[in-house]
């Protein structure tokens, strides 16, 4: 299933969602340009090994690394998720609090992430983490709108109107489900997808939705 949009807009101009959107995209075209790619996504991406919570230098990594994106496809499928979710949930917490929720969701994922293998040499990157957040929030704030969902059926692709607690519970379950297979089969992410980034982020973009007061 792939959302297209949702049914009801919050009416107001998502503007942090925009600045993060172009703010992802400009890094991509850094890296796109970059004389040397592998020595810019060792620089700003989360290397577990690399992590010391003495030094504040090697933390940063944990909000860089949101930025980066390993291909189109990454970049393209995690702006559209932002994009059809994100709206909502900022127009509901406010210009404040939504970049908070969506910085400390990424920094949460990817400390989960990070626990799980933390003398990983591998490079962490990708704001899935942070949308994951946008997600979860949506879910605590919006569960009974409905989605505009591209679903295949008897092998065709039909649009069906899919309850947001259905398809976002459906979607944390995958993750959570794929990242369990992951380390039954002993990696810290399968296919280079970093599940369990994705199930913190939306479990604390949740927790931040129930807890604070939306404006």
């Amino acid at each position: 299933m792939f959302p297209l949009s949702d049914t009801k807009t919050s009416g107001k101009f998502p503007f942090w969602v925009v600045v993060f959107i172009l703010v992802n995209c400009y890094v991509f075209i850094l890296e796109l340009v970059s004389p040397n790619l592998d020595a810019f996504v060792v620089q700003y991406s989360l290397i577990p090994a690399k992590v010391n919570f003495f030094e504040i230098r090697s933390l940063t990594a944990f909000i860089t690394s949101q930025f980066l994106h390993g291909g189109f496809v990454h970049i393209i499928s995690n702006m559209w998720f932002l994009w059809v979710f994100g709206d909502n949930v900022e127009g509901r917490l406010g210009f404040f609090l939504f970049p908070l929720l969506y910085i400390i969701s990424g920094i949460f994922g990817g400390l989960v992430q990070y626990l799980l293998d933390p003398a990983s040499s591998v490079p962490m990157l990708g704001a899935s983490g942070a949308i994951a957040g946008v997600l979860g929030a949506y879910l605590g704030l919006f569960p009974h709108n409905t989605i505009k969902t591209l679903v295949p059926v008897f092998g065709f692709l039909t649009v069906v109107n899919v309850p947001a607690y259905f398809l976002l519970f459906l979607w944390f379950v995958t993750q959570l489900f794929n990242g369990s297979a992951s380390i039954v089969a002993d990696t810290a992410s399968l296919g280079g997808v970093a599940f369990f980034a994705h199930v913190g982020g939306f479990a604390v973009g949740w927790v931040i939705s129930k807890k604070v007061r939306p404006v």
